[in-house]
């Protein structure tokens, strides 16, 4: 599983949020919370979840307040029961009420995005079918997102626009009004300018592979097709390249879908209709004041 975070990327998103949540300052625990109170506090989560963005929580506490110390009781990527404790943060109260909330929202998104890719994946096991996530993630949160679809068992579809060439819908579209040029040498253009990225073009119906196939890409997007559809394009491709359906899926069909025969299925919905985790954060009974 290729779980690996790079934490100086993430460092930005994290000074970010923390402005936007803090601004000037937590006001109501400076009101309430003397500055020399301490205590532990344990993160858990209420329902089981793949354990996901735990360096991301540890990130917020440490920058809030660099005296906090940090246990983590999981491993990153473990699927653990209801009720289970994650970490817990010893140190200045004030500080840990005021990473609290950001800490927390970190995590619920990211353990609501693995825990919703590996339902995915596990449903799909039996036919080894990859499932890849999409563009279709929160703004400036794309390198989280994606990483949280990774320890959810599933794969990167393009990073951004740059990572790989894929003609869509709307860019054939044009092409066509454009009238003078064939998508075979698109394809042989994007091979010239972007030897080492792969080609992907997107077929809406039947009618369209056969072209597609001439142009030799190095995969085809069969979007918003049936599943008798797939069954169909699979037969008709080949294994002349590689196979990926999208559009319309869920839990409930996912699994019809990878026994069309495609190579790979993308989800939009890991990322952008995802359901955030059930997580919390309670104090431990000692807490104490430095001064007594």
């Amino acid at each position: 599983m290729a779980m690996k975070l790079d934490l100086e990327k993430i460092r930005p998103i994290v000074e970010k949020a923390l402005e936007e949540d803090i601004g000037a300052g937590d006001i109501t625990t400076a009101l309430m919370i003397p500055s020399d109170m301490e205590s532990q506090a344990v993160l858990l989560t209420r329902e089981e979840t793949i354990v996901c963005g735990l360096p991301v929580a540890e990130m917020v506490f440490k920058r809030v307040d660099p005296h906090l110390k940090i246990e983590f009781l999981v491993k990153e990527g473990e699927r653990v029961r209801p009720d289970s404790d994650l970490m817990i943060v010893t140190g200045r109260v004030g500080s840990i009420l005021t990473a609290e909330r950001l800490a927390l929202n970190f995590l619920q998104r990211l353990c609501g995005i693995a825990s919703l890719t590996a339902s995915y994946v596990q449903k799909v096991k039996l036919f080894g079918t990859q499932i890849l996530d999409t563009r279709k993630t929160t703004p400036t949160l794309r390198i989280l997102e994606k990483y949280a679809v990774r320890v959810g068992g599933g794969k990167n579809h393009r990073k951004g626009l740059d990572d790989a060439i894929l003609i869509k819908d709307n860019h054939i579209a044009m092409m066509k009004k454009l009238g003078t040029v064939s998508l075979e040498a698109y394809v042989q253009k994007a091979r010239q300018r972007h030897p080492r990225k792969w080609i992907e073009i997107e077929v809406a119906d039947l009618s369209e592979i056969e072209g597609v196939l001439a142009a030799k890409p190095d995969l085809i997007l069969l979007d918003n097709f049936s599943v008798e559809q797939l069954h169909l394009a699979v037969d008709k491709i080949g294994d002349k390249v590689v196979k990926e359906a999208s559009g319309n899926v869920q839990l409930s069909n996912v699994d019809e879908i990878a026994a069309t025969g495609v190579d790979r299925i993308s989800i939009g919905r890991l990322t952008h209709s995802v359901r955030s985790m059930d997580l919390s954060l309670e104090f431990l009974e000692n807490t104490h004041n430095e001064e007594h």
